[in-house]
Parts: C-alpha cells; sequence; structure tokens
C-alpha cells in the first residue's frame, strides 16, 4: 500500500470548505486505489495571524518540508493587506522549496460554456507555465521618505539565466508530453523592460534550439492577453514570468467558464522538496458559508497532486468522475449555473469515482 503524508492548509473563507471535499474524494480513492493518506492539518491563515502575528510558526517551513506534497485552500482577509499573507505563507513555501514552477491548466470542458462566442468544448485546451520564485514577486526592494510626500517605492524584478532556463525547458518538456499541438508560446514584454525580459527572451532561444520538434513563438504580454481572449484555441504550453503568469491564468481561467474550475500545482520538478497544490479561486469572502463555492478546482488540484505522486489511474478517475457532472449538469454550483452546494458537489464526484 502506498502511504502519503500530506501536510494541510485550509487558510481562510471558502478554502475551508473546498479542501474539505478535496480530501473527501480523496479518501473515497484509498481502498480502490491502495492508498493510505495521513492528513496533517496546519491551521495557518489570517485568523492565525491575528492572534499569533504571523501567517505559520517559525519552524512552519520545517514542519511542512516532513510531508510528501502540501494541499492548500487560500489564504487572504478583508482586514488585512494582501502582501501579508502572500508575504507570510505562500511566498516563503514556494522559495525554501524550490517550487519554481507553477503549472494551471485551462481548459473548456463539455458542460461549460465559454462567456466566448463561438467556442465548443475542447477548443481551448492550453496550459500556463508560470515562473513561480523570482521575477516580479522577487520582493526585491524597499522604502525611502516613508510617510512623507516625498515617498518612494522601489521593486525589482530578478530574472537569472538559470530561473528562466529551467521553467523554460520545463514547458517544453511539457509540450512533448501532451502531444497536442506541440507547440510553446513565451510571454515577455522586452520592448519596454530591456534588461530583465531580455534575460527572459535569451534564454527562451537557447532552450528551442534544443527542442526542433516544437513550435514556438514569442508574444508581448498585452498581445497575449489580447489573444487569449479572441483566439485562445491557438495556444498549448505558454510559458511566462511570475507576473505576467499570475495574470494570464486569471484570463485563461474566465474564458473556460469559472475560476472555481482553475487548479493548479506549485511543483519543484526535481522532487527535492514537497510540491503544493491549490486552486487559484482565492477566498471568496463575498460567499463564505453560503454553500456556494465550486470545490471542482480543489478537487482537480488533488487530481493533479495525484498525478504528481505517481498515482496516474487515481488522478485519471477523479478528472472523469470531475468532468463527468459537470458534462450531466445535474450537480453543479451557481457559478456554473447550477443550485447545488458544495457538499452535494463534493458528494457526487465521490458517487461517480466507480
Amino acid at each position: 500500500m502506498a502511504q502519503y503524508k500530506v501536510a494541510v492548509i485550509r487558510g481562510d473563507g471558502i478554502g475551508v470548505e473546498v479542501i474539505e471535499e478535496g480530501i473527501k474524494v480523496l479518501e473515497a480513492l484509498s481502498e480502490q486505489f491502495d492508498i493510505s493518506w495521513q492528513f496533517e492539518e496546519h491551521p495557518w491563515s489570517s485568523e492565525y495571524y491575528i492572534k499569533n502575528g504571523q501567517m505559520m510558526p517559525s519552524d512552519g517551513l520545517d514542519i511542512l518540508a516532513k510531508a510528501d506534497v502540501i494541499y492548500l485552500g487560500a489564504v487572504g482577509h478583508v482586514d488585512i493587506q494582501d502582501h501579508v499573507t502572500l508575504s507570510g505563507l505562500l511566498l516563503p513555501i514556494r522559495r525554501s522549496f524550490d517550487q519554481y514552477v507553477c503549472e494551471r491548466p485551462s481548459v473548456l470542458y463539455p458542460g461549460i460554456t465559454s462567456p466566448l462566442s463561438g467556442k465548443e468544448p475542447g477548443d481551448i485546451d492550453m496550459v500556463v507555465v508560470r515562473e513561480n520564485t523570482e521575477g516580479e514577486y522577487a520582493d526585491v526592494g524597499g522604502f525611502q521618505y516613508a510617510g512623507f510626500d516625498e515617498e518612494i517605492g522601489v521593486q525589482s524584478g530578478i530574472f537569472t539565466r538559470r530561473g528562466c532556463e529551467r521553467v523554460i525547458k520545463h514547458a517544453f518538456e511539457l509540450a512533448r508530453r501532451r502531444d497536442k499541438d506541440r507547440r510553446v508560446t513565451s510571454v515577455t514584454k522586452s520592448n519596454a523592460l530591456g534588461y530583465g525580459m531580455l534575460v527572459w527572451d535569451r534564454a527562451f532561444d537557447r532552450i528551442a534550439e534544443n527542442y526542433p520538434d516544437i513550435e514556438t513563438q514569442s508574444l508581448l504580454v498585452d498581445a497575449a492577453c489580447m489573444d487569449f481572449i479572441r483566439k485562445p484555441e491557438v495556444f498549448d504550453v505558454v510559458v511566462a514570468s511570475n507576473l505576467f503568469g499570475d495574470i494570464l491564468t486569471d484570463i485563461g481561467a474566465i474564458v473556460t467558464g469559472s475560476m472555481g474550475m482553475a487548479p493548479s500545482g506549485n511543483i519543484d520538478p526535481e522532487r527535492r522538496f514537497p510540491s503544493m497544490f491549490e486552486p487559484v479561486h482565492g477566498t471568496a469572502p463575498d460567499i463564505v458559508g453560503t454553500g456556494k463555492a465550486n470545490p471542482l478546482a480543489a478537487i482537480m488540484s488533488g487530481s493533479m497532486m495525484l498525478r504528481h505522486l505517481g498515482e496516474d489511474e487515481a488522478a485519471d478517475s477523479v478528472d472523469n468522475a470531475a468532468l463527468k457532472i459537470v458534462e450531466l449538469g445535474e450537480t453543479l454550483t451557481p457559478d456554473l449555473g447550477g443550485s447545488s452546494t458544495t457538499e452535494q458537489v463534493g458528494d457526487a464526484v465521490v458517487s461517480a469515482l466507480g
């Protein structure tokens, strides 16, 4: 029997609710696929910050390092600035465990209507590979004259040859594995950001030379945003910096129907450290406790986690079950046009696993 230790951080808002359904689905797989789960709950959240002045304890990273994977809900609070929750929990995890790849698929599934006219199921099927540890989110900078009229904030993006090359290489390898269009699109802005983004562009050109079987293109980020809306079907694998990848994946989620269908994995491809899997929809404080939260992004993030652990058959079972209930359209949350609750959708996925 395969045994896995999962560090669970439910976080805030609907993160608590959707992770409950994700765990329910994972537990339902145990007997069928001979998997034993050890879920270790960590109450690190905005409430934890309010009580303790920090998002997680000082030895939090040491605790997480003992897990095989991390399963995260969402963090954020209306009374706490987002940079506090991000810098206090998510960014330290991503950097300390060198989760330099963030994979975020965007697929238009049967049963879901895109807000874009004329798009049929399967027309949109892409993965954004986001650089996850440096770039614009490198947290390098500072203030001068804070609080005065002359206040200055300096924010620096960090682009290293090694950091760019390794995430771009991952994107090319993913394009080969997907064996779809075999196309990798680099997203840049080197016409305006003539230092860091040139390091990115040069890295893309160097790596591309090693993959003659893969078609390539390079788009400025504004053009990429336009094309995600006007012709998303042309994309296969997209590789982008930390900031650009973050923005583009929100567009990708919306054009494929809902943020509630957007899973992600923060991955250390070398498997030296635990990787972290999470839905990308945020805490959604306006619907907390209403039962309206869509758990499918969390459930499908669990599927990505299974695949990372080498449990491909179990991952296929979860994906097939989730997509079956979407296609049937009988048990959906309001964001997908239904009236079912978070718990009912989770139960429906469990029932469909067989």
